[in-house]
């Protein structure tokens, strides 16, 4: 029988906002999950790159399955190529949440459509620990949106589709989509995605910690929850 790791509950971790940018150190995340209910469906595996600045640092990932709450479907399987057969044995996500949050230390939390992820793990970090994680979270969803539109004011357009995804936006850079709904497959592609990004803020003086944060919130105020369920496939 697996051992159950004790978890504490955690400080906020302190972030610097004046901290420039290529200083930071983030850990870029993503989930599989076992649909997108938020109050039934259960996360299947967690994946993770750590960045130092605009580094990426692919000596130091983290990648669990985790057996989940919620019963895998058939779509789900489908969608992320997990079978009920390869997480049976796995840890709960109170162990993988345990190690996630040790991987995090202070590191600011980035993802693509990141509050899905998010709303997840901060239901279970609630029912455990009695507390939402407490690290700082970009989304490199508004931060696209307002490279896509610096972009077409100064005369380059971005051409994506309607309802573009995250896929959508790798090819646009050249960024290789292999092994695409594997979480740390995908946390690695948005590292990428983030990568390419830090020039350009820099370019247009967005230089912080704390501006890159309130530019990761542009969205606020709107449902984004709404908007960035129909970007995601699990």
């Amino acid at each position: 029988m697996l051992k159950r790791l004790k978890i504490t509950k955690r400080g906020l971790p302190k972030v610097d906002k004046d901290t420039p940018i290529e200083d930071a150190g983030y850990v870029v995340m993503d989930t599989e999950l076992t649909g997108l209910n938020e109050k039934k469906d259960s996360i299947v595996s967690i994946g993770a790159v750590r960045m130092d600045g605009g580094k990426i640092d692919l000596s130091d990932t983290f990648y669990r399955l985790l057996n989940p709450e919620t019963r895998l479907t058939a779509e789900s399987v489908i969608i992320h190529e997990i079978t009920p057969d390869e997480v049976v044995e796995k840890p709960d996500i109170r162990t993988g949440l345990a190690e996630f949050l040790r991987f995090c230390g202070d590191a600011i939390i980035v993802g693509f459509c990141v509050n899905i992820d998010m709303e997840f793990l901060n239901r279970e970090s609630k029912k455990i620990l009695g507390q939402a994680i407490q690290n700082p979270v970009l989304d490199i969803f508004p931060m696209f949106e307002w490279v896509r539109n610096k972009k077409a004011h100064g005369g380059e357009e971005i051409n994506l589709p309607v309802n573009y995804q995250l896929y959508d936006i790798a090819k646009y850079y050249g960024i290789e989509v292999n092994g695409a709904h594997n979480a740390v497959i995908d946390a690695f592609i948005t590292a990428q995605i983030f990568q390419r990004f830090i020039p350009i803020l820099l370019d247009a003086g967005i230089r912080s910690v704390g501006e890159l944060l309130r530019l990761s919130t542009k969205l606020k105020g709107g449902d984004r929850f709404a908007v960035n369920r129909g970007m995601s496939n699990f």
